[in-house]
């Protein structure tokens, strides 16, 4: 999951104001984690730790409660809204690759992958796109080549993978559903040559650059199998200590 935090660093400064270019710093004063890692480090602390999604999730949202949220989380965080919303936003993408990292058999994955995402996200796309990273999170750190990957998931979520990023690029703007986020990052991936790579293409298409880079990242992570050290510094710095912690721990448990 390192790697799902690292790209949501450096897509940070970009959701707001693409860039639709590989060239640029990945780290700076404006970078910072977001929504992505908080309610990442979430999940990961649920599978660690035998917690309920929906009581950890809520926890960290509250304790971290300006880390980029949308208005309908928000108000569930709140509990003015009360059960799943039936939302088929990406936020429940953003916060599965722990799941694709810690569990060892398809059927569970997508089992916890479910779990996670329906206590917010219980629309069929907004299940679907958590499956879909965290299977691909799955198959990559299990040794699949990406055009095993790109095969699977394309018949399992009947998502179009036979784009381009360059013809993404060209068209691409800002879409938060996981139906028009999620496949683009995984095209990012597929595209990529290694793990730094991977981050600079998933953000030069635009649109929600922490989070499409942030899902390509957990799934570079796990093909690559290594993540340039600086990199993992460069991260710590910007994180409180309990996610470090947290990190140390789901690193040493379920290390690729």
């Amino acid at each position: 999951m390192i790697g799902a935090i690292i790209g949501d660093i450096v897509g940070s400064r970009f959701e707001k104001k693409n860039l639709k270019s590989k060239d640029f710093e990945l780290f700076t004063k404006q970078s910072k984690y977001t929504d992505d890692t908080v309610l990442t480090i979430a999940i990961a602390d649920c599978i660690l730790n035998s917690k309920g999604y929906e009581k950890t999730v809520k926890k960290y949202g509250r304790t971290y409660p300006f880390a980029g949220y949308g208005g309908t989380f928000k108000r569930w965080l709140a509990g003015i809204i009360s059960g799943p919303y039936n939302s088929w936003g990406n936020g429940s993408a953003m916060r599965v690759s722990p799941i694709g990292f810690a569990f060892d058999e398809m059927e569970k994955v997508l089992e916890e992958a479910q779990k996670s995402a329906v206590i917010t996200h219980n629309h069929e796309e907004g299940i679907k796109g958590a499956q879909a990273i965290a299977i691909s999170v799955f198959l990559a750190k299990n040794g699949r080549e990406k055009q095993e990957i790109k095969e699977f998931i394309e018949d399992k979520f009947c998502y179009d993978l036979n784009r381009t990023i360059d013809e993404i690029r060209s068209i691409y703007e800002f879409d938060v559903s996981c139906q028009g986020s999620v496949p683009e990052s995984i095209i990012a991936f597929l595209e990529s040559e290694n793990f730094e790579d991977a981050i600079r293409t998933a953000i030069s298409i635009g649109g929600d650059s922490d989070t499409i880079a942030s899902m390509t990242g957990a799934i570079s992570e796990a093909y690559y199998k290594s993540i340039p050290q600086e990199f993992i510094e460069k991260m710590n710095e910007y994180l409180p200590k309990e996610f470090r912690i947290i990190i140390e721990e789901f690193k040493s448990k379920y290390s690729t």
